[in-house]
Parts: C-alpha cells; sequence; structure tokens
C-alpha cells in the first residue's frame, strides 16, 4: 500500500501523514517502548504457543493491518524511491504499478524467506535462547521507539 502511494505520487495521502507526523512519532514512539519492555521481559512459554484458528486469512489481515499502522514506512518508501532517482523517472501509471509489483514481490519474497529459515530453526533453539532473542528484540524496539521520540526535538 505505501510502497503504491509513494510510486504514483499520492500526494494528497503522503502530505496527510507528513502533516500528522508530530502525533504519529509520538504516538508510535510510545507504543514501541511499551512494546519493547513487553518484549524484553517477557518470558518464553514452556510449549508452542497454541493457534487460535483464524487461519490464513485472518493471519494475513492482521498482518496487514499491523504493517498499515506503521506510518513511517511511507517515508522509507520515498526515501528508497528518491535515493534510486526513481521519483522522476516514473511518468505513467503502467511504470508506477511495475514498481509496486516489484516492491510487492520483493517484500513477499523476504516474507517467504525469513518464515522459512525461523520455521527451520525453530526445533534447534532452547527456551533459554529464545530468552535472549527477547532480549535483543525488546532492546532493538524500544531503541527504536526512543530514537521516534528523540526525533521530536531535533
Amino acid at each position: 500500500m505505501y510502497g503504491g502511494v509513494a510510486a504514483f505520487g499520492l500526494t494528497f495521502v503522503s502530505g496527510l501523514l507528513l502533516s500528522q507526523q508530530l502525533w504519529l512519532r509520538l504516538i508510535g514512539g510510545l507504543f514501541l517502548c511499551y512494546l519493547g519492555v513487553r518484549t524484553f521481559t517477557s518470558l518464553p512459554p514452556e510449549n508452542g504457543a497454541a493457534t487460535s484458528g483464524r487461519g490464513l486469512l485472518g493471519a494475513y489481515v492482521s498482518t496487514f493491518l499491523l504493517t498499515l499502522a506503521n506510518p513511517t514506512t511511507i517515508l522509507s518508501f520515498t526515501a528508497i524511491f528518491a535515493g534510486f532517482g526513481i521519483v522522476g523517472q516514473v511518468r505513467d501509471y503502467g511504470s508506477s504499478a511495475l514498481l509496486v509489483l516489484g516492491v510487492f514481490l520483493g517484500s513477499a519474497l523476504w516474507w517467504l524467506i525469513l518464515s522459512g529459515v525461523i520455521g527451520m530453526l525453530r526445533s534447534r533453539v532452547s527456551r533459554r535462547g529464545l530468552l535472549w532473542v527477547n532480549r535483543a528484540a525488546g532492546l532493538t524496539i524500544g531503541g527504536m521507539g526512543m530514537l521516534s521520540l528523540a526525533s521530536l526535538f531535533v
């Protein structure tokens, strides 16, 4: 979605997100700090997590909405497109659609590789190892939240 916004140059949507970036950074930074603390202090379960039975569609929708909740993604895509000099090069809807398709396929491939590797390594990681993964992830997520909050003062 955000790749499409950046590629098609929907200035209204990107302008709206940019005009509200103070609140988005504040709320997003606070949420990331909260999530970082929760992740850092959480203990890995004794057994694997029980599935909620939402199925693939439920998992897709929840992941999609979680991804859309990160408005800084539009800024990332805009910066990446500008860095590669794509912003002025895409002049028609066909080129924009091809660019969005490339972003979609690249993202899908990344998630397939990531989930495949995690699936293969899942049984090899001990509970203690998962505790350290939680700690590292919590510090990383909390650090991103702190950076987001610090960016309000710069």
